[in-house]
């Protein structure tokens, strides 16, 4: 799926010209690869030291993680009780996972892959084929009930509508992600572009934008955490 990207005046997958490669003639586009699989391999550097150094009296890193999914981990078992404590791993990972993609936007050299829809429609397919799957794994046959309805005679009208509620998930959860992270970071471009082409005041103007985007991005993270959370617990719960 093509998608557009930001505008940017020099990224690291320009530098390792890692922008775009050739395949049979046919160019596709590589750079949100580039920066996704940067992403992960920050992810295991901080994984791989976080694990070397763990410790009885925690250092800072410990400790930030440590209160980040215990913070997490209890929310998660408020909401679903007890039988949540499964979902916890993954739901941690996707908040994690997803998180570190959007603040690479703030990083110099750096573009975010959740400005890109195949990053965002990955994330939101494989949490629709999860919640479904833990909901069939869990009822059997008996999960079409989650899309029937309580009123017999109403089936024929409530189950193309919630087929396409449920089809339209994914949908709504990319486009969310995306929107607002191409949005922000566009914005921040821009206000960072206008800046530097004027005099380095306005240029240090733009610099508490940083800050509020930051806030935004942490919190696109956590709406995404809470709406895969929110279908999972729709799947495993009794069908009204």
């Amino acid at each position: 799926m093509a998608a557009s990207g930001l505008a940017h005046p020099l990224l690291l997958s320009t530098i390792f010209h890692l922008d775009e490669i050739t395949v049979a003639g046919m160019t596709i586009e590589t750079k949100y690869v580039f920066f996704t699989w940067l992403g992960m391999a920050i992810l295991l550097v901080v994984g791989i030291l976080v694990r070397r150094n763990i410790s009885i009296v925690p250092g800072r890193l410990q400790l930030f993680f440590e209160a980040l999914v215990d913070g997490l981990e209890k929310f998660i078992l408020t909401n679903l009780g007890e039988k949540g404590r499964r979902f916890v791993p993954l739901l941690v990972s996707i908040f994690i996972y997803v998180l570190t993609m959007n603040l690479l936007g703030l990083v110099p050299g750096c573009d975010a892959p959740t400005a890109n829809l195949n990053t965002t429609i990955s994330i939101a397919l494989c949490v629709f084929l999860y919640y479904n799957y833990v909901g069939i794994r869990t009822w059997g046959f008996g999960y079409i009930h989650h899309f029937t309805g309580s009123s017999k005679p109403l089936i024929p009208l409530m189950f193309p509508i919630e087929v396409i509620s449920h089809l339209a998930r994914p949908l709504s959860m990319s486009l969310r992600l995306f929107g607002n992270i191409f949005a922000e970071e566009m914005t921040l471009i821009i206000f960072f572009g206008f800046g530097a082409s004027i005099y380095i005041g306005v240029l240090l103007g733009t610099v508490p934008m940083y800050f509020l985007f930051l806030l935004g991005k942490v919190l696109q993270a956590f709406i995404l955490f809470i709406l895969s959370m929110i279908y999972i617990q729709g799947s495993i719960e009794h069908a009204h």
